[in-house]
Formats: structure tokens, sequence, C-alpha cells
């Protein structure tokens, strides 16, 4: 039998917060504990183990001591770089980390002269490890959809950093789907912040979740971290998602319709909860007016759930709207404003004659694009350049 830890999205040194990357730390620490006491065979990170290519000192300083009492304990490390610490020019410190001996960065292919990817892989004992990494944008997808591997094994494990099409839900983002992958026995995915398992005939699909969630919106959905504990036995796969609970999270939702006494409900409301040593997340919502956000004392509400000894307090206002603050602004019905965009681009045109013009019309609406909550920028900016693809026909060019 062979066991092994399936680690993603560790994000280290992710949260500006100095509590909650205190926190996320605790999260990969405890991590480690786990697969130590449980005498794992190695240690698989998918992507993403810091939250940038070049983490703060301190980060990297932490991350090595961990590293070295993974090493101590005989446990080999195999590692793929994400869509965050990936680097174009190569240089990273997963190379750091590699050159001290405390892990093995699998990525190891040969471009074929009609374009394909052949992977090659890592052996531990009769299983083929082999792994491709994620890039900024997404942009991997397109050269997974080349891969394939050097040859058929016994058991092989596909390390990627990229999203299945199983998993996207509505959400507006590029994937792969499954079909268009290399076979493989288990798929040690990253890239994907939520716990995901999928059976295919003799293939698993796995997202073991992020070591720690990562923003406002995944404390709330997730509240803790996980990785993914894996037994291979004649060619059977057994796994069971660990959580890592290291702080509670409260989750509070007001709604408002008075700035001027919001401060006075905030309160109130915060008050009916125990918040002591808990991470507090106080999302607000509805339309003041009176009043306007800036009339809601946010110092007097953080000092109160100080008081009351929560560990971290974050607070979420984008669904809180002030109607107040449209008193002085300077308002165009919309008819009149569509009416001088047109009146904007005839004059363009009319000094800048150019086949180009005829897209402007479609150009000026995308960018009414908003960007969702929580989005990441790089799924936006995606998302912005497909719709921009669209409009200019240039499909496959940008």
């Amino acid at each position: 039998m062979v066991k092994f830890a399936h680690f993603a999205d560790c994000h280290l040194g992710g949260w500006r917060q100095e509590e909650l990357q205190k926190v996320n730390f605790e999260s990969f620490r405890k991590a480690v504990d786990i697969i130590i006491e449980k005498n794992v065979d190695f240690l698989l990170i998918s992507g993403d183990l810091f939250d940038s290519a070049y983490p703060p000192i301190e980060i990297l300083k932490e991350t090595f001591s961990e590293f070295k009492r993974i090493k101590e304990k005989g446990i080999p490390v195999f590692l793929i770089a994400g869509s965050h610490d990936f680097s174009a020019s190569g240089k990273t410190f997963l190379d750091v980390l590699e050159k001290a001996g405390f892990c093995k960065n699998v990525e190891n292919f040969e471009v074929q002269e009609d374009g394909r990817i052949k992977l090659k892989p890592i052996k531990f004992k009769d299983i083929a490890i082999f792994g491709y990494s994620g890039k900024k944008s997404s942009m991997e997808i397109e050269d997974l959809k080349k891969v394939y591997l050097d040859s058929v094994y016994s058991f092989t494990i596909l390390m990627i950093h990229t999203t299945i099409k199983d998993v996207i839900g509505t959400l507006p983002i590029e994937y792969i789907e499954t079909k268009n992958l290399p076979l493989a026995n288990y798929y040690a995915m990253g890239h994907i912040h939520q716990v995901f398992k999928k059976q295919e005939s003799n293939s698993l699909f796995i997202y073991p979740g992020p070591i720690y969630p990562n923003n406002f919106q995944e404390l709330i959905d997730l509240n803790y971290g996980s990785f993914e504990l894996v037994e291979i036995e004649n060619s059977k796969v057994k796994t069971e998602n660990i959580r890592l609970k290291i702080k509670d999270v409260a989750f509070i939702e007001i709604e408002l319709n008075n700035g001027l006494t919001a401060t006075e409900k905030i309160i109130k409301e915060l008050d009916k909860f125990n918040l002591k040593d808990k991470i507090v997340l106080l999302k607000l919502k509805g339309k003041l007016n009176p009043g306007k956000t800036g009339d809601i004392k946010f110092n007097e509400i953080e000092s109160f759930v100080q008081k009351k000894e929560c560990y971290s307090f974050l607070r979420n206002t984008t669904a809180l709207e002030s109607l107040e603050s449209l008193d002085n602004q300077i308002s165009f019905e919309l008819e009149n404003t569509n009416n001088l965009e047109v009146k904007i681009i005839e004059e363009y045109t009319k000094q800048n004659l150019s086949d180009f013009n005829k897209f402007l019309p479609q150009i000026i609406e995308s960018l009414a694009i908003e960007k969702n909550e929580d989005e990441k920028s790089n799924i936006f900016e995606s998302r912005f350049l497909s719709e921009l693809k669209k409009i200019l026909n240039l499909d496959g060019l940008i």
C-alpha cells in the first residue's frame, strides 16, 4: 500500500491582514503535522504554494522550516507551480526550495515538432508522477490540449493547476474538458478553491480545496482549509478530505436603510453573538436614505468587536448603496448619454477614416463589463479579453 497527501493552493503570504496571514500559515503547519503523524510516503503540492513568485522573507523562513521538518521525516515532496507562484522567466522561490533538496518540481516536458507536448515522469516505486504548471490568465489550458504522456504505467498521477468544466458552474471562466486530458489514474488538481471529487471509469479527479480560504467569500463558504489523504492498494484508490480547523468564523449579514442610525443598529446586532476568538465577517447590504456609507462609524464598530475579544474583523460593504451620495452628482438621462456617445463616435470617424471604426460602438459597450464581487483579477481580465476577441474576430490571436 502507498499513502500520500495532496495539497493545493496554500497561498502562503496571501492575506494582507497579519493575523489572517498567521492563521493561513498555522493551517499549513497543521497539515504538515498530520501528514507526519499519518506517515505518508510522499506529498504532492498542485500549485500556488506561495501567493506570488517572490514571497516576503518572513514567509520564506517559516516555509523552509516546515519543509525541513518534512525532509527530516523522509517524506519526498513533489510539486508544480500555480498561476500565482508561476513566473514567465522560470525563476521563482520554488527553485530555491528544490535546490535546497526540500522538493522536486515534476514539470518535465519536450515540445515535439508537431507542437505536441510530451511529459516525462518522476517515479516513486511503480507510480509515475507527471506535472504541468499553471500559468497566468489560464494560458495553460491550450497547452494541456496538446499534452501527452511518454508511456503507459501501472499507476499514473497527473498534477495540473487548471480548471475543468465540471467545477465552473455558471462562472464565466475558461476551462478544459476532462476528455481532452491525457489518461491518468489520479488527477492531482489545483487552482479552484473548493473540495471536488469526480470518478470517471478508473480515473479520479480531485481538488482538495485550499489549505486556507483566500478571501472574504471563501471564508464564508469554506470556513477552514483542507487537503486530501490518499491510499493506493492493488490499484484501488481510497481518499479522505481532511479539514484544518484553526479559527471559527462568524458570518453576520445586516440589512440597513438609514445611514444615520446604522452604527447603533450594527453594534446591537453584533452584541447578540459570541465573537470571542473568532474571525468576524460583517457584510452590510441595503440602500441608505437618509445618510451615506461615510456616516457609519466603523472605528466604533471595530472597537466594539475587539472588546468582545474577536480574533480578526473583516467587513464588506459592496452590497450597500447610498441614495444621498448621488445628490450632488450631475445626472443625465440615459437617452441623452447614449446620444452623446453616438455624436462622439460620429465626430471621431469623420476625422479618422479607418475600417476599425465599425467596431467602436461594440468596444465602448464592452467597457461597461464589471468585475464580479470576489472575482479574481486574472479571471476578469480573461473574460474581458474574450469579449474583445469576439468583437474584433481575433479568436486565437490574443
